[in-house]
This record gives structure tokens, C-alpha cells and sequence, in this order.
């Protein structure tokens, strides 16, 4: 653990648990449903699998986590303990304020594996048909920093929904062809998905109902809803 701040102030204390590098991004994940170490690692993908294990150890070992065995398979999983949960005031208020305050979509931040993570997530299953609906994402405009993959499957039933990188082997109901940050802009409530599509930055393409309906399935970021300062409230 390192030093800390020296003070014995609540909120300094606090700090030396939560303002690690990486730890309220572990925390983001913690509080979306992450309990495996890959699925955290999956949405904070720039950390170290090391650095990660070793913030996952100091948490736990701050009573802000608590690890367990996985019960009749292998590995284990993280869970927030009653200190932990406290954070979750926190997460809101630096996301809404993150939303309302920042600019999010800049091109170099973009990564269309992480954006796709947090759409497989962000799925109204109820909405969904009763049979298993095969989505096919590619996506263009990606930085030329990026090394991931570009195609992605979602494979949705109204039990769950998952993400593959690979082609999973079924027919594909409906392709999405779309500009990264055309996406991103749509999933953070910046763009409405039939803009996207009506200039041509976002391309659906499958049959007629399946693709009415695809729209309604995307809940959107958790934080899309916040609202947006009017312009001259910035320059304030």
C-alpha cells in the first residue's frame, strides 16, 4: 500500500482506499455485476492483469471486498462487502458529473471492445423476441492505436445476453455497420440511434420488424440519461 496522505482526516483516509489508479474503475465494474477477475479485467481493459490482482488484494485486505471460492467449479469471485457497497454514491456522482460535465467522446479514448462490454450488459431482455436473436457489430472510424477486434457477435435470448469475438456459428439476424463515435455518441445519449441512422453513420441491416424493434432493446449507458448543461452555463 502506499504511503497515503498523512492526515487523519476522513476524507483523506477515504482517498487512500478509493483514489488509487484503477481502483473506482474496479469499483464501476464491481457495481455493473463484474465478480469474475476476466470480467473485471474486461472492463478495464488498459490495466495489468498483476496491477489488477494487486488492487483486488489491497481491497480486500481494506475490508472493501471480500473474495470466494466459486461454489462446485474453479477460481473465485469478488464481492462488495457493506464498506464497499458504501462506494456506490460515490460511482453515481462521479459518473453524473462525468455526463453532465466533460467532454467523453474523443476519438483517442475509444474502444469498441469496452463500448461493446458495456452494451452486452445494457440489454432489455424482456423486450426481446422469444427465440435467440444473433446481432453482428463492425465497426469503422477505430483508432489506429487500437489492436482489438472490430467484428462482434451479441447473442440475445430473454435469459441473457452474450459477447463473442469470434463467429459463434449461427445465422445472424441483424448487421450493424457502424462509426465508432457515431456509436459511442448514441450509447452515452448524445446522438439518438435513428440520427445515427439517417446520416448514415450507423447502418442496420436485416428484416423489417427485427430491425424496428433493435432499437428499443439498447437501454443506453446507465448515466445517458443525465442531463446536459446548457452552453453558456460551461462559460460560467
Amino acid at each position: 500500500m502506499s504511503a497515503g496522505f498523512g492526515q487523519f482526516c476522513p476524507v483523506a483516509v477515504a482517498c487512500e482506499v478509493f483514489a488509487e489508479r484503477w481502483t473506482p474503475l474496479i469499483l464501476r465494474e464491481m457495481f455493473a455485476g463484474s465478480e469474475r477477475f476476466n470480467e473485471i479485467h474486461r472492463g478495464v481493459p488498459l490495466i495489468s492483469r498483476a496491477l489488477l490482482a494487486h488492487r483486488l488484494h489491497s481491497l480486500e485486505a481494506r475490508g472493501v471486498v471480500i473474495r470466494e471460492s466459486v461454489p462446485g467449479g474453479r477460481g473465485h469471485c469478488y464481492h462488495l462487502t457493506a464498506a464497499g457497497r458504501e462506494f456506490y454514491s460515490v460511482i453515481e456522482g462521479l459518473g453524473s458529473w462525468g455526463q453532465r460535465w466533460t467532454v467523453r467522446v474523443e476519438r483517442d479514448k475509444l474502444d469498441p471492445g469496452f463500448l461493446m462490454w458495456n452494451v452486452r450488459r445494457r440489454i432489455a431482455l424482456e423486450r426481446l423476441p422469444p427465440r435467440r436473436i444473433v446481432v453482428r457489430f463492425k465497426y469503422g472510424g477505430v483508432p489506429a492505436r487500437y489492436r482489438g477486434p472490430r467484428l462482434f457477435w451479441l447473442l440475445l435470448e430473454r435469459t441473457h445476453a452474450d459477447l463473442c469475438i469470434e463467429d459463434p456459428g449461427f445465422e445472424v439476424d441483424l448487421y450493424v455497420d457502424a462509426d465508432l463515435t457515431a456509436m459511442a455518441k448514441v450509447w452515452l445519449g448524445d446522438l439518438t440511434f435513428e440520427s445515427a441512422l439517417r446520416s448514415g453513420h450507423v447502418d442496420l441491416t436485416g428484416p423489417r420488424e427485427l430491425a424496428r424493434a433493435f432499437p428499443s432493446w439498447l437501454m443506453l449507458s446507465h448515466f445517458a440519461a443525465v442531463p446536459r448543461p446548457e452552453p453558456r452555463a460551461l462559460r460560467a
